[in-house]
Order: structure tokens, then C-alpha cells, then sequence
């Protein structure tokens, strides 16, 4: 199987999400369960069955956490030396040549990908244009709105 890259950062907030599930939520679960049934007829309780839904979507996102992390190649952005060459992981500024506007994105795997907060997929256009350009080069990017071109500012290992 293909590793994923993921950052540091986002492995350390999968494992707090797996723990959290673990040792909070799934016992809050089995709490509510045990409380349901004890309230007797099962066949039109409807607090019990709202209870194992919950623990199969539960269950459900621990088994798909465990999967990430067991097949995921964890890359330390700080301890990369690409010299301003962008690659994963690295913080990128750019400036949309058309509006002069500049925005700044690190490239990160696909489960950590948060545009709110700047951080752009690997496989996104933008990031796969960016990938191997240096400062000062222009990425050209196909994008649903037209043709986008952006110069890159500045590289950082953050």
C-alpha cells in the first residue's frame, strides 16, 4: 500500500482524536447504552438505538484513524533543507499576478487540508503547480474560475 504524507502536526491532532474517541466518547457511549437499556423493551427504545448508531460511527472513524496512521509517512516540515525549492509541507506566498493579492498556504496531505486556515492539498491545482518551483518563479494554475498565475514570494519550512 502507497504511504499518505501527512505533517507532524497533523499526525499528533490524529492521535488526539483517537485517543479522545477512545478513552471519552466511546466509554460516554457504552454509558449511554447500559443506561438505555435499562429502561427495558429494546424494539421501540429510542435513546438505545440513537446510542448504537452513535457507536457505529464512532467505531467506524477510530478503525479509519488507525488506518491513516498505520499506512501514513510522517514528514518533519522543520527538518526539511530544499533550498526555497517547494515541496511538501513547505509555507508558500504568493502573488496572484492578475489582482496583486497575496495569500499564503502550506502544502499539506490530503486529511489535513483546511482552507480556513491556509493549508492547501497536495493534490489541490494550486499545490501540484507550486511543487518543484522556486522564488520568484511563476506556477501557472488551471483553476474552475480560469487560468490563475502566481509568483512565489517566499518559502518557508515552518
Amino acid at each position: 500500500m502507497k504511504k499518505v504524507p501527512i505533517t507532524v502536526r497533523g499526525a499528533e491532532k490524529l492521535r488526539e482524536e483517537l485517543i479522545n474517541l477512545k478513552s471519552v466518547v466511546r466509554p460516554r457511549i457504552i454509558d449511554a447504552i447500559s443506561e438505555a437499556r435499562a429502561h427495558g423493551d429494546l424494539k421501540e427504545n429510542a435513546e438505545y438505538h440513537a446510542a448504537r448508531e452513535q457507536q457505529g460511527f464512532t467505531e467506524g472513524r477510530i478503525k479509519e484513524i488507525e488506518s491513516k496512521l498505520s499506512n501514513c509517512q510522517i514528514i518533519d516540515v522543520t527538518a526539511l533543507r530544499a533550498d526555497d525549492k517547494v515541496v511538501f509541507g513547505a509555507t508558500v506566498e504568493l502573488e496572484d499576478l492578475d489582482s496583486e493579492q497575496v495569500v499564503t498556504y502550506q502544502i499539506v496531505g490530503e486529511d489535513e487540508a483546511d482552507i480556513k486556515e491556509g493549508r492547501i492539498s497536495i493534490t489541490s491545482p494550486i499545490a501540484r503547480a507550486l511543487i518543484g518551483k522556486r522564488v520568484e518563479d511563476v506556477a501557472t494554475v488551471q483553476a474552475p474560475g480560469g487560468v490563475r498565475e502566481y509568483e512565489i514570494r517566499l518559502v518557508q519550512y515552518i
